[in-house]
């Protein structure tokens, strides 16, 4: 649901990774084995209050803004990760469609970075990123309105 205090909802699909250990400095090479497994995120962005300030919280946590799953697929049964593919469909239009390989900091970075300042436990959730085609770049007609089916 729309917040009421925007004018400029809009959608980023991505895909999040689900942590199934404890996770704590992990090596690049070793960053798959920490992953439960994947799921779908739809990160809700509040653009109006994302922008008002230098810094995206506003605009990233409004409650209910981070639509997760309603799957989550093991790790086990992916196989290679990067030969998925992330598309997002707004009112059954394709906005976004894009490789997992094209990730711009690919899966190993991400999880190395962020155990590296923080330990990570099961059931946490890093979010990869999001691919070209959001909303706000299809102009003010590209942003979401009540009852847009994301």
């Amino acid at each position: 649901m729309k917040p009421a205090s925007t004018e400029k909802f809009d959608y980023e699909g991505e895909m999040a990774l689900v942590i199934g250990k404890e996770a704590w400095h992990v090596a690049k090479e070793d960053a798959f084995d920490y992953i439960a497994g994947y799921a779908n995120y739809n990160d809700l962005s509040v653009r109006d209050w994302q922008k008002a300030a230098s810094q995206w919280i506003p605009g990233k946590n409004f409650p209910n803004t981070g639509g997760f799953g309603p799957y989550l697929v093991p790790a086990d049964v992916v196989g290679d990760v990067n030969e998925l593919t992330l598309e997002t469909r707004v009112n059954g239009e394709v906005r976004q469609h894009a490789s997992v390989a094209d990730l711009y900091f690919d899966i190993p970075t991400l999880i190395n970075y962020g155990t590296g300042f923080t330990k990570l436990n099961p059931g946490d959730v890093i979010v990869t990123g999001t691919p070209g085609g959001v909303g706000l770049f299809w102009g003010e007609a590209g942003l979401l309105n009540d009852g847009d089916v994301v």
